[in-house]
């Protein structure tokens, strides 16, 4: 299967997916953070070529979006509709399967509410980081080790250089459930 993972630089979700055999790659204006398949490039430079996607799971930015970051949105106005205007443009992609994945904000209300709300902790982390997704043929993610421990540990993230990104990457768990879940379904549903 052909999976295209936008806006990420990390490659957690990336890898999960090729772990499982599948032709994965990420898509970000960064260069990967792990050695592999990635293109550095604007996610929108693909929508038209053809590559033949088969699921696209996109994490684009939440600066604008986030209602943790509403505070600071007064004269934005512009770059949040920017944002807006990018959001429902991922979910426009020619893709039969798409997952938008983002925190609680404005899309839920500018755009229309998720389809599911997981959490870390339904997935092997002892923490708490709302995330909402955006779905489109593909099942909810279903979780896969429930575990104690409410820690909200991106919230307790301290100033630096390098905290918008460790904010943004994926647990290693919620990848592995993408895998493993909308891998066989999505394989399963192309038979």
């Amino acid at each position: 299967m052909r999976v295209l993972i936008a806006c990420e630089f990390s490659g957690i979700v990336r890898e999960a997916f090729a772990k499982l055999g599948h032709d994965a790659w990420s898509c970000d204006l960064l260069p990967t953070e792990v050695a592999g398949r990635h293109l550095q490039t604007d996610i929108m430079n693909l929508r038209w070529e053809n590559w033949a996607w088969d699921l696209m799971i996109a994490f684009p930015p939440c600066t604008y979006l986030a209602s943790s970051g509403a505070r600071w949105w007064h004269g934005r106005e512009k770059e949040q509709d920017d944002a807006i205007h990018f959001i429902i443009s991922l979910m426009m992609f020619p893709i039969e399967r798409i997952c938008i994945e983002n925190p609680i904000g404005i899309i839920s209300t500018r755009i229309r509410k998720p389809d599911q709300i997981i959490q870390p902790y339904q997935f092997g982390h002892g923490e708490t980081k709302a995330t909402c997704l955006w779905l489109r043929g593909l099942s909810l993610l279903q979780p896969t080790n429930i575990v104690d421990g409410r820690i909200g540990r991106v919230h307790c993230e301290p100033p630096s250089a390098e905290r918008w990104k460790n904010r943004s990457r994926t647990y290693q768990g919620i990848a592995d459930a993408m895998a493993e879940q909308w891998g066989k379904s999505t394989l399963r549903g192309s038979e």
